[in-house]
């Protein structure tokens, strides 16, 4: 009789038992989830500071409603002027500005006849260089720079930019200045978002975008008073009180402020990211463990100068990202119309400059309230209610025209109100729907297409000082087309970040 076989040798024995505590082993993704699941004071004030940053670019972003308004005027001579007489076609000695004529950029350099893109040209030349700026740098947050450096040096250059503009000597260098502020600026927002969401745990994603999201409310809701209180001085006094705090934020926050510990951990600087996920974990150990699962998973990336733009390359390198990514840039661009187009034309709804533009910072407040009960929410559906209802009160501020200024005003702030909420939830959206490696790029990218609309913002509101249809009506119609592509992305609602390309595109398979 032949001698009996085991059925598994010590070694297939072994291999079997391997083989299932592996399988037990959480991923190297859900051990940084338990360490940053935790959310105590360090981590509050670490994610107060860094969202403050978004206090003064919001400042600079729509510091243009004041500094770049037509100002109102009067008669001085009555025989030959009276309140309806076209300025452009009188005397100069038969009227007078109402304010100083340092007040605006307007009256200070005598543009009060200038063509719609003479007078949009500044504010214009601001959200082209965020544009421009933004594909530039976009990818440096994921590659040599980091989210904190590229924060932090965006917001420094941003605020010496600003600060030079106060010695302009002409219109043109006015513009070219401001042209080189928004590029400075340009990868401020998108860095900052994906900087306090990788610090943070899967449940606290959302809630801690309200730090950003409230930042940048109140820096919009702080320029009303600012101005009003330099309603009789020269335009350049607003500047120097909104650029010259920055520049001391911004040196402080350098050095208060950690790096996201999983752009450290993908960089191959593993003792770094120990440090600071020690520094916010929810339980001691598990620092081995983590090290050894980093090892398997990520290897460390090449020091080569091809390498600042690698995550570009990333991105190329698969059709569904670069679909993606074409979609969330014809939704941005529609979003980004409203958002910062709405505010730059308060002038043309014959309110109270001061009133109006408050009012509007105001929503911005119920709008991130409304993020944290969007949470639970399915991001398309959202976002595509949104634009809907944002487009369709645009268009009905045309038809209830200058008659019914009460109605005017209540339809401009609940389409600002929708577009606002849309922006927010799109902000949330895209962070979940790429994984770190090109996280900041992608986000950097969409950006852009956001600041692209802003772009013809400034261009609308000085043609609809003269007819309505020309910025409410293009706005609606363009905010509601440009909604409808939401459809065509995924849905990310309760989805945990991954990593790298591939994990994205495994965990989207297994979904499906």
């Amino acid at each position: 009789m032949a001698d009996s076989v085991p059925i598994l040798t010590w070694s297939d024995s072994e291999s079997h038992e391997t083989s299932n505590s592996e399988k037990l082993l959480p991923s190297l993704d859900e051990m940084i989830e338990q360490r940053l699941e935790n959310f105590g004071w360090k981590m509050f004030l670490q994610s107060f500071v860094a969202a403050l940053v978004l206090f003064f670019d919001s400042q600079q972003s729509f510091i243009g409603i004041y500094t770049d308004a037509n100002p109102t005027w009067h008669c001085v001579n009555h025989t030959i002027c009276s309140s309806d007489s076209d300025i452009c076609k009188l005397p100069k000695s038969a009227w007078a500005w109402d304010s100083p004529s340092s007040n605006t950029i307007i009256s200070y350099w005598g543009l009060e006849c200038a063509n719609s893109f003479t007078a949009g040209l500044p504010q214009s030349s601001f959200f082209m260089g965020s544009f421009i700026g933004g594909y530039i740098l976009a990818t440096l947050a994921d590659s040599s720079l980091g989210r904190k450096n590229l924060i932090f040096l965006s917001s420094l250059t941003m605020s010496l930019a600003s600060t030079a503009i106060v010695f302009s000597y002409s219109f043109w260098i006015y513009s070219a200045l401001k042209f080189f502020s928004g590029f400075c600026r340009s990868s401020i927002a998108a860095s900052i978002m994906v900087l306090l969401t990788e610090k943070v745990g899967t449940k606290w994603r959302f809630r801690v975008g309200i730090f950003a999201f409230s930042s940048f409310t109140l820096g919009f809701l702080s320029l009303p008073a600012i101005a009003y209180l330099n309603r009789d001085s020269s335009w350049k006094f607003l500047y120097l009180w909104t650029s010259v705090p920055a520049m001391f934020y911004s040196v402080f926050a350098y050095f208060f402020v950690t790096e996201s510990p999983r752009w450290l951990l993908m960089q191959g600087r593993e003792e770094e990211a120990m440090a600071i996920l020690k520094g916010t974990a929810a339980e001691e150990g598990g620092e081995d463990l983590i090290l050894s699962l980093l090892k398997v998973n990520h290897a460390k990336p090449e020091s080569s100068i091809l390498n600042l733009y690698s995550s570009i390359t990333q991105l190329c390198a698969k059709t569904w990202a670069i679909k993606r990514m074409l979609v969330l840039m014809v939704l941005a661009f529609g979003i980004g119309m409203v958002y910062y187009g709405m505010p730059l034309g308060v002038g043309t709804l014959g309110f109270n400059i001061y009133l109006a533009s408050t009012f509007n910072a105001l929503l911005e407040v119920p709008s991130f309230i409304a993020i944290y009960f969007l949470e639970n929410c399915r991001r398309r559906t959202s976002i595509f209610v949104f634009t809907a209802v944002s487009g369709i009160c645009s268009i009905l501020c045309v038809v209830a025209g200058n008659g019914l200024k009460g109605a005017k005003i209540s339809l401009e702030l609940a389409s600002f109100f929708s577009g606002c909420t849309a922006c927010n939830v799109l902000n949330i959206y895209i962070l979940e729907l790429f994984p770190t490696c090109v996280r900041s790029t992608t986000m950097s990218l969409v950006r852009q297409a956001i600041i692209c609309g802003a772009i013809f913002g400034p261009f609308l509101a000085s043609a609809g000082r003269k007819v309505d249809i020309f910025f409410y009506g293009v706005l609606g119609v363009i905010v509601m087309c440009c909604g409808l592509s939401v459809v065509c992305l995924p849905e990310t609602k309760g989805s945990t970040l991954c990593d790298t390309m591939d994990q994205q595109e495994n965990k989207e398979s297994f979904d499906v």
